[in-house]
């Protein structure tokens, strides 16, 4: 018992310290948690998702895509395109009073709502980084019998994070009765997506020196 609960650990503490990180899937999250909508299925793909990414690293799928440097360019310039498509929808729907309250906008479909978060979640450069690549290699400093344990344990602080997240975000709805503070959620949302997109594409074509 005691020989797996360390790795169990290591595996929790390393992919909450990288998930919790301002991000677009975070944000992505707790609009849908102040929204009351669909909730529990954003939480669960969320986390089943990160669960296949860990796993994929842990198993040495990092490796090969470290190997593939056209492969992290399509996925990057095609992330980038997307957090900057969202970004600019989210700065135009600051103007549109009939969604500037959860009750006022209209409910999405739940096969939208599901296909917004696998564009965050398989479009974006930044998730292959952190459970692929980053935590594939940390996994590789356990020892290989470990390693699963390593894996659950990251899995679990993605599940945990996310509910935490979504079913926590009615803690602020008080605060969100007012249109002037979706106003600024609205606001926030679209600077940290063209942020985003900005940086991706620097990184996936500025070489310094």
């Amino acid at each position: 018992m005691i020989n797996a609960v360390t790795p169990f650990i290591s595996g929790f503490a390393l992919s909450a310290a990288l998930i919790m990180a301002i991000g677009a899937q975070n944000l992505f999250v707790l609009r849908q948690g102040l929204k009351g909508e669909h909730v529990g299925a954003i939480v669960l793909f969320f986390g089943l998702s990160d669960a296949l990414l860990i796993t994929a690293g842990v198993s040495g799928v990092g490796a090969f895509l470290s190997a593939v440097p056209d492969l992290k360019t399509i996925l990057t310039v095609g992330g980038a395109l997307f957090l900057a498509w969202y970004g600019v929808t989210a700065l135009l729907r600051m103007n549109k009073t009939n969604a500037l309250s959860a009750t006022a906008t209209a409910r999405l479909p739940l096969g939208h709502v599901i296909l917004t978060g696998a564009a965050f979640t398989f479009l974006n450069p930044h998730v292959y980084l952190d459970t692929v690549l980053l935590m594939g290699t940390s996994a590789s400093a356990q020892p290989e019998a470990t390693r699963p344990v390593f894996a659950i344990g990251a899995a679990t602080a993605s599940f945990v994070w996310f509910a935490t997240l979504g079913y926590g975000a009615r803690l602020l709805q008080p605060v969100f009765a007012r249109p002037l503070a979706w106003r600024f959620l609205d606001a926030f949302v679209g600077i940290v997506m063209l942020s985003l997109s900005a940086s991706l594409l620097m990184n996936a074509f500025y070489q310094p020196g």
